[in-house]
């Protein structure tokens, strides 16, 4: 273990004044921007400042992926474009209001208490991506005062910072990818959902001051300011609950204020009052307000220690509990994207490899965030996550899609997401562990309570609750064992029963009980009155039994014979109706009261069989509900009916009947009472969720204050990673400039002395200036020559007005190109150009000479065989084309003679041709488009009014082994067609 470095007192002091003074600022809060940007921001950047005012009342740090050899020149290139003062970080530089903060190369850069930090790059370059790590410690040091923009780059890097920014209740902006030169990370952030708004850059200046203006960066003062926005905040509550069906009551009311407050300053209101209408009036915003309500900050492996000791201590115990074929069931609520329960995934089964056990591994993921989920269940994730994730993990369980990674089957398999409101849905049961971190923190004291129980309900004994790092147990220490107290691990203790509330009613309203006493139908009855003696009497006898329940399931009155069908349960005492009844009727029962409270209608259900006594007995069941009778209801009358009597001689026959029944059936008719039954309890759940109202009106206790100011100031614990994608460095286009003006005169030298082209440089009085090595064989140069007047020098050219021409270049500015010829035989192209400055100032003139022996001998030699062909085509009388899949001429040589047409190119054999010969010619040609294969047939043609014989040969052209034309050769075969015909008579 390092040793820790001991602070001298002067140091100490400064801190602790630096502390101070921090804090002290607090009340004079102001936005920090942290901006992000790669290839293309520069341009973007420019356009940023100016449209921004020159004391925007906020200060702005900008962070670029910048070349780690290079000095930056941000600072003097965006000192043009805006009056306010940049300057480049140096480490501990307190961040102040109207200034401008610009991260220098090959550092990593953080802020912690209102102070910028450097840090030496932990990763290599081409995997450092500076955006996201300083975006994520301003998201965790400012929380609702963190701006965080992304500009123009490529990659994706900025989405998690975005994030975490949008996590904390802070500002997200994006620039508008159509004006962005580089659109990746603005599509990246916008496919990620982790952006307020996307704006062209010339608006984001505007909507940051509105901004500004509008948001309460001011510390509430507790707990005056929430009784005065208490009734306002359910009103909004009731909103959002009506439109969403989802209700924020169990939020710190903290919290809940601080989301508001950012979305009344986005929508420039003042007052809580006003915001309400505009909630009223506008449908949108309510569900903007409800998704900035639900806080989505998680990554991969989040907090290292906690998921080091989940691997090396919990997982294994939790899998050498378990045998080869046991499966292993986790809940982890507030889910989010799907990052921590994928990581937990990957932990248990890295462990489970390691024990060689075959253990299957179930997760519930569950949140109340549809968009969310959608997410996770795709399972694909940016590349930034390389931060969080190490390689060999990422090797394993990730595979690469463009510049994606996704999560592989094996593990995407093992885990159910799922939509799960954690305090109205029933939870999941007989789980081995539950990770339920920084959720917890969100709620208030009451809401914490329930949560306790459902989670010692759900865990099995001795199961595991991983907790947040900000999180504790609170009064329900004693229901959970500790583990890990510093990591937040513990496990369930088996308490008895009254120690823990009970969940029967946690997940619907209560309905209304009504006492016994009250119910005239429950009264005594008096045994002087003659009249109710017999309708007993009657009921009695001849009356089906049945039994009167509450709005419980508790029964208050019998009547008849009901123990043929009910049998109190072994154990504590219990009048539930359902507990009580014989095997058989349990589902039916259920089933049919909860139909008959959905419909307040009588509801009857048929053939039922009950064992009783042995045999079993088929009857019929009615549940009438009581409301016209007993004006309330809850109140129902169960009526057991027998629909046939089996004596004890024929119970017997009755079991065998009951035995021959096909058990396919039976289990068919189980399944579908099942099935009934649990569509009836959704339903019955479906209605009470909607009915839930927001609880816990009551001020938070001293403690609930104390605990909400800490979470406040925490400041999550990421690892320290560096980001930086390798295909662009800061200042792509200024880079390259400077580069180039700094190595310009280099170049030249080199270029100069590389080339073989003869240059020579004259200024205006045709002095020389410079030349390339190669002219010292055209002209007869040394390096001594330079400054020397060119007419001064012997040439070994063939050509005498050098000069002159030099000179008419330089009066009319109209470059001069022509061939010329060494004493040596060399033909040069000499190209004469004025030399013009980037002032558009003539102060010479440039001489190139390019050698071109071998093209003039070859184009000596080309115009022979072009004249030779030409002679053999004119003297054989062939003609020669060529002709596109369209049958349009593209060339053509020796061309047919008598046609009125000179130029063939662009047009057709109907140009030249009359219709019959066309139709002739073009059946030959598409034949040979068609099949690939040449033809050669002797063809008849009119052509200058008489009657030509040729012989046509037309062969298919290819481009990449596709036909694309055909190549023609017609010779006129007239006369030799007739003297073989002449020839043919005289034999």
């Amino acid at each position: 273990m390092a040793k820790r470095k001991t602070s001298s007192p002067k140091a100490t002091t400064k801190k602790v004044a630096s502390i101070k003074k921090t804090i002290l600022k607090k009340e004079d809060a102001f936005l920090i921007v942290g901006i992000g940007a790669s290839a293309g921001g520069l341009e973007a950047l420019k356009t940023f400042f100016l449209e921004l005012p020159d004391a925007p009342g906020m200060a702005f740090v900008i962070v670029q992926h910048l070349d780690p050899t290079h000095k930056s020149l941000m600072v003097d290139l965006l000192k043009k474009y805006t009056k306010i003062q940049i300057s480049e970080v140096k480490d501990h530089t307190e961040v102040l209001k109207d200034h401008v903060y610009i991260i220098p190369p090959n550092k990593d850069m953080a802020i912690f208490n209102g102070i910028l930090h450097l840090l030496e790059p932990s990763l290599p370059r081409g995997f450092r991506k500076p955006i996201d790590f300083f975006q994520r410690s301003l998201a965790n040091d400012q929380g609702v005062r963190a701006v965080g923009i992304i500009l123009s780059g490529t990659g994706t890097e900025g989405t998690m910072g975005l994030k975490d920014i949008k996590g904390h209740g802070g500002l997200t902006i994006v620039q508008d990818p159509e004006n962005a030169q580089y659109d990746g990370m603005p599509r990246s952030a916008i496919n990620a959902g982790v952006q307020d708004f996307i704006l062209p850059i010339k608006e984001i200046p505007k909507l940051l001051i509105k901004y500004s203006e509008n948001r309460n960066l001011k510390p509430l003062e507790k707990p005056v300011e929430i009784i005065k926005t208490k009734d306002q905040l359910e009103k909004i509550f009731i909103l959002i609950r009506n439109e969403t069906g989802c209700n924020f009551g169990d939020y710190k009311d903290s919290t809940v204020i601080r989301r508001v407050e950012k979305r009344m300053a986005i929508n420039q209101i003042a007052k809580l009052e006003d915001y309400i209408k505009y909630l009223q009036k506008n449908t949108e915003e309510t569900i903007k307000l409800f998704n900035e309500l639900l806080i989505g900050v998680t990554s991969f492996f989040r907090d290292k220690e906690p998921f080091e000791i989940l691997e090396k201590e919990v997982v294994p115990k939790i899998i050498e509990n378990k045998s080869n074929g046991d499966t292993i069931r986790i809940w982890i609520p507030g889910c989010s994207t799907g990052e921590e329960a994928y990581s937990t995934a990957i932990i248990f089964d890295e462990v489970i490899s390691k024990q060689n056990k075959n253990i299957k591994l179930q997760i519930f993921a569950s949140d109340i965030d549809e968009r969310a989920i959608s997410i996770a269940r795709l399972g694909v994730y940016p590349d930034t996550i390389v931060t969080d994730v190490e390689k060999h993990r990422l090797h394993s369980y990730f595979h690469v899609e463009g510049q994606s990674y996704c999560i592989k089957k094996k593990i995407r398999d093992q885990i159910v997401f799922a939509e799960h409101n954690l305090m109205k849905d029933p939870p999941f049961s007989k789980l081995d562990m539950i990770s339920c971190r920084n959720l917890l923190i969100y709620l208030n004291i009451e809401a914490q309570k329930k949560v306790f129980s459902i989670f010692h309900y759900a865990l099995i004994n001795e199961g595991v609750l991983f907790l947040g790092s900000s999180e504790s147990l609170g009064e329900y220490a004693d229901a959970f064992e500790v583990i890990d107290r510093k990591n937040k691990f513990f496990k369930r203790k088996n308490l008895q029963s009254d120690k823990m509330p009970q969940l029967g009613f946690n997940f619907q309203d209560q309905l209304p009980t009504i006492k016994t006493a009250s119910v005239p139908i429950l009264k005594k009855v008096q045994q002087d009155n003659l009249a109710i003696i017999t309708e007993r009497l009657l009921l009695s006898n001849y009356a089906p039994a049945c039994a009167i329940i509450d709005n419980k399931g508790d029964a208050v009155y019998f009547s008849g014979n009901t123990g043929k069908y009910l049998q109190p349960s072994p154990g504590e005492a219990s009048l539930n109706i359902v507990d009580m009844a014989r095997d058989g009727l349990k589902t039916k029962l259920q089933t049919i009261i909860l139909k008959a409270r959905k419909s307040q209608k009588i509801e009857v259900s048929a053939n039922i069989k009950v064992k009783t006594d042995g045999y079993y007995q088929t009857i019929k069941l009615t549940s009438r509900p009581l409301s016209q009778s007993l004006n309330d209801n809850g109140y129902l009358m169960i009526i057991f009916e027998d629909i046939d009597t089996i004596t004890e001689n024929s119970a017997n026959d009755k079991k065998k009947e009951i035995e021959n029944v096909s058990e396919v059936n039976a289990l068919q008719q189980e399944l579908d009472t099942t099935k009934e039954f649990l569509r009836s309890t959704i339903e019955q759940l479906e209605v009470a969720n909607e009915e839930l109202k927001s609880s816990n009106e009551e001020l938070q206790s001293s403690n609930e204050e104390l605990q909400s100011t800490n979470e406040e100031l925490e400041t999550s614990k990421e690892e320290l990673q560096s980001v930086n994608e390798e295909i662009v460095t800061v200042n792509t286009e200024l880079q390259g400039k400077i580069d180039e003006l700094a190595q310009s005169y280099d170049d030249m030298n080199n270029l100069l002395a590389s080339i073989e082209i003869g240059t020579i440089f004259l200024d205006d009085k045709l002095t020389i200036k410079r030349f390339t090595p190669s002219m010292s064989k055209i002209i007869n140069l040394i390096q001594n020559d330079i400054g020397r007047p060119v007419e001064h020098l012997s040439s070994n050219l063939d050509y005498d007005t050098l000069v002159a021409d030099v000179k008419n270049v330089l009066e009319k500015l109209t470059p001069f190109t022509t061939s010329v010829k060494s004493h040596d035989g060399v033909w040069y192209q000499m190209q004469i150009m004025p030399y013009r400055t980037a002032q558009n100032v003539i102060e010479g003139v440039v001489i190139t000479f390019v050698d071109i022996t071998k093209e003039k001998t070859l184009a000596d030699e080309l115009n022979k065989i072009k004249e030779n062909y030409e002679f053999l085509l004119e003297s054989t009388k062939t003609v020669v084309y060529t002709q596109d899949k369209n049958l349009c001429y593209t060339s053509i040589a020796n061309m047919y003679p008598d046609v009125k047409y000179r130029n063939f190119k662009g047009k057709t054999d109907s140009d030249f041709f009359s219709e019959k010969d066309t139709k002739k010619l073009e059946e030959i040609k598409k034949k040979v488009l068609d099949t690939g294969h040449p033809i050669r047939q002797t063809v008849s043609i009119e052509l200058g009014g008489s009657i030509k014989r040729h012989d046509l040969t037309v062969r298919p052209l290819f481009e990449k082994g596709k036909i694309n034309g055909i190549a023609c050769i017609s010779t006129d075969v007239t006369e030799l067609s007739e003297v073989q015909k002449k020839s043919s008579e005289k034999k």
